[in-house]
Formats: structure tokens, sequence, C-alpha cells
């Protein structure tokens, strides 16, 4: 049965008083724009324009490269400037396609038209979404027609939209749900015709009662769609929080949501995958929040993929004179990551700009101590781990202990542990390098064993063949 929150959590001041009111302004970009190739979970895509092609918005420039990877859209109208390397979010230097942007933003033919989709077929909806470019825009960017294509679509028995919006700063889903409910129903349903036993449930925290109401008055009469208001607490908006509220299922690291009946999407997925089937909208821009306390004036955009972090630090009024930036974060305080420069572009995963007067993470390293063992980063872990023990156990390189005993890997990288922690001990930073570490172990025995394989099989080859 369906309650309002799950086990653990904190409540961090959510700060969104500073732009949860302000509506969406659409934001063309002025200069040259930046795609990388990498803008999702899986392999990049591969490049399929070159220096000097002409492109329009809405064109496929980068092709799905393997099955989980995603189609790149070029967001404005222009002329390729180059395909090379640039620096990205990361600070990590990507294959990119540059597109000198000629300010026109033409459109292939055909996208805003509206089209009759009663017949749809559910192959055709997923090759609509395969070809729209479609990732999941609440996180790490998975394929969304690869997580809407599971092996056993009937065992599928909710669709779970995530409207939660927990992070805080971040007011984009809000004002999307206020202003286009309809739509996102639309997607849904679009989305419920791929699993005959699902219902769609769209859960979305209580201190968004106008989004509440937009979504509840958009889903009457749709029998098989409910609206869930949930309590107001971090990180109410995770996968696996969702899934425990809504489904009431408690499932381990190594599953899947669709191997305990459930798919999970973004509010703006949902509302993508409406705008690629009936109106042939590749996925190239989306909405973008500029906020914190260094901004001039909090921002909702809805922003071109590639369009710079810069451009859109400017179009928010800049930094408050007198006001000293500390930090910028892609996203927001809690899972969100410091950003290399503002000369970097948006991609379709890039949800906020967040401009600090503080740096919160220098303040608590001026005051970190050891571990005081007091439980606290026990208790509010929402995947019911021991951080504390898996701190030590990366302290000592203890891979072993950290992902077998521990289940280290489960960790979702919250920040709920080292916020609540009064010690100020930076474990979330820890459990991400560790884990980084242990997939960068995997990758090298993996390679490593892809190779012996090899040479075994040439030397018997070699061996036939005498």
């Amino acid at each position: 049965m369906a309650k309002d929150t799950f086990r653990g959590g904190v409540h961090p001041k959510d700060k969104k008083e500073l732009s949860r009111d302000v509506p969406f302004v659409d934001y063309d970009a002025k200069g040259d724009m930046i795609f990388p190739l990498a803008q999702h979970i899986g392999k990049p895509a591969k490049a399929v324009v070159k220096k000097n092609d002409p492109v329009l918005a809405g064109q496929i420039i980068g092709e799905a490269d393997g099955f989980v990877s995603a189609n790149v859209i070029c967001s404005c109208s222009g002329k390729v400037k180059a395909v090379e390397k640039r620096r990205t979010i990361s600070g990590e230097m990507l294959e990119c396609v540059v597109v000198e942007n000629d300010g026109l933003f033409t459109e292939v033919e055909g996208i805003g038209v509206k089209r009759d989709v009663k017949n749809i077929t559910k192959e055709e909806i997923l090759a609509e979404v395969k070809k729209a470019g479609i990732v999941g825009l609440g996180g790490a960017g998975f394929p969304t027609h690869v997580k809407l294509a599971p092996k056993d679509p009937a065992a599928i028995k909710y669709v779970i939209v995530n409207g939660a919006e927990c992070e805080p700063y971040i007011t984009c889903n809000d004002q999307l749900m206020r202003t286009k409910a309809a739509e996102i129903i639309d997607g849904l349903e679009l989305t419920l015709q791929l699993f005959p036993n699902a219902v769609g449930v769209i859960g979305i925290e209580k201190n968004k009662p106008e989004a509440i109401s937009a979504m509840a008055s958009a889903a009457e009469g749709h029998e098989k769609i409910s609206v869930l208001p949930l309590k107001t607490k971090y990180p109410q908006g995770g996968e696996r929080s969702l899934i425990r509220v809504i489904a009431g299922v408690d499932f381990p690291g190594n599953k899947l949501p669709a191997d305990v009946g459930c798919i999970v999407d973004n509010v703006w997925t949902i509302y993508a995958i409406g705008r690629a089937i009936i109106y042939g909208e590749p996925l190239f821009k989306h909405g973008l929040t500029v906020t914190g306390e260094a901004v001039k004036n909090p921002s909702n955009f809805i922003v071109r993929d590639g369009t710079l972090f810069r451009e859109l630090v400017e179009a928010a009024g800049g930094v408050k004179e007198g006001v000293e930036l500390k930090k910028v974060l892609s996203g927001g305080p809690m899972m969100g990551f410091a950003a290399a420069s503002l000369d970097v572009p948006t991609v379709k995963t890039t949800n906020a700009i967040t401009l600090l007067d503080t740096d919160p993470v220098e303040a608590a390293g001026l005051q970190q101590t050891p571990c005081l063992r007091c439980g606290r980063c026990s208790t509010v872990c929402p995947m019911g781990l021991v951080p504390s023990l898996m701190a030590m156990a990366a302290e000592f390189k203890d891979m072993e202990r950290y992902e077998k005993k521990l289940y280290g890997m489960d960790c979702i990288a919250c920040g709920s542990c080292t916020y609540i922690c009064p010690a100020k001990r930076p474990l979330t930073q820890t459990f991400k390098q560790t884990k980084a570490e242990i997939l960068a172990e995997r990758r090298a025995a993996a390679a490593k064993a892809q190779a012996e394989a090899a040479k075994a099989e040439a030397a018997k080859a070699a061996g036939g063949a005498k």
C-alpha cells in the first residue's frame, strides 16, 4: 500500500523560495553551442556530422552507438565548426560537436506538427523515444528506450513518475507540473500503453501544492493515473525511495526497478515522451533553474542543450553586486557537483546551476574531526547502510569488506550521511571515490579476461592451422 515517505532521510533547508514562483523564460543561446557525445549512461554517441556541415535544430548529430546509448540532438541551426574534445561540466575533455549558431534556430521540417497517435503501436512508441534521444532527466541519464523495454512488460505493475524534486534550490520540475500538467498526462498515457497491467502514479512532495493541484486536475478521468502527495523529506525523489513508498517493495542493489515490477521516470522525461510522439519533437531543450544566494535574479529557463553556463548566469542577471561567488554547482547542493568552469555546455541532464556565496565543503573541512561513533549516519541512510563502517573500510582500502560485507555499492550518493555528520566527515565524497575505484578494477579485470580469451583463441587457431 502506498504511504507518504520512506525510512531515514534528512530535512535540509529547501531554499526553493528563491525561484519557486518564477515562471519559465525561453532562452535561446547567443554564441556557439557545444554538444558532448556522452550525455547519458552507456556508450557515447558517434558523430554523424563533420566540420562545415550545415545543421538544423532537431537534427541527429550523434547517433546511438550500442544497446545502452542515446542519440544526441542539435538544438540550433548553423554550421558545424568542429568535432573535437572540449571541456565539459565534470572537467573532463570529451568528444563534442561544436556548432556555429546562426541565431535563427531553424528546425527540421515537421517538428511541432501534431500527429494522430490514436492507433500507435508499442513498437512505434519505443522507436520514437529512441529517435528523439530521450534519457532520464532526473539523474544519470539512462537511455529511456532501453528502460521502457524490460524483458516482461506484463510484469510491470507501476509506472512511477518522479515529481518529488527533493533537491534543495531546484524548481524547474515544479514549474513544469504547474504549467504543462496535461502534456505530462499525455506522455504518461502513452507510456502506460507499453505495460498492460500497470498503473501510473505521480509522486510530488507536499511543499509543491500548486503542482499537486494542477496534476490532480489533469489526471481526472484517467482511470489508471493517480497523484500521490509525498512527505517533504530528502531524498524522497530517489528511485528506490519512491519504489518503497509507492510499491511497498525493498530490493537489493543488484536488481533493477523492472525486476520488482516498476518503471521510474522523471516528470520531464515523461513530458519529453509525449512531445516526441505527439509532436515529433526530439529532446533538445528542457527546464533548468539558475539559483542560489549569489545570483541576482534566480530564474527558471527553458534552455537549449549545448548552451554555455556563462550565458545562463548572465541571463539571470549575473552575480549580485557586493557578493563574492564562492562556488558554482551543476545541480543542487546534495547531489550536484562543482562545475569546472562557466564556459562549459549544458547537457540533457543539467537541471540547475546553483551559485553560492559560501562553500559548505570548505567550511566543513575546517571543522572536521575523527568519527564520533554517534550512529546518526546510519539512522538517516535511506538504503539502510552503515556509512561509518563503510568509511573505515574505504580508508583502509578493504574493498572486499566495503563491497561484500557492508554493501557499499548500494550507496546512492544522496549526501544524507554527510549532511547529518556532526564530525563533518566527507562521507559521500569518500564513497563516490571508492565506488569509482571498484568499478575501475572491475573494468580492468574484464578487459584482462577478454584479452586472455582472445589470446587463447588465437593460439588455438594457430595450432589448428599447423
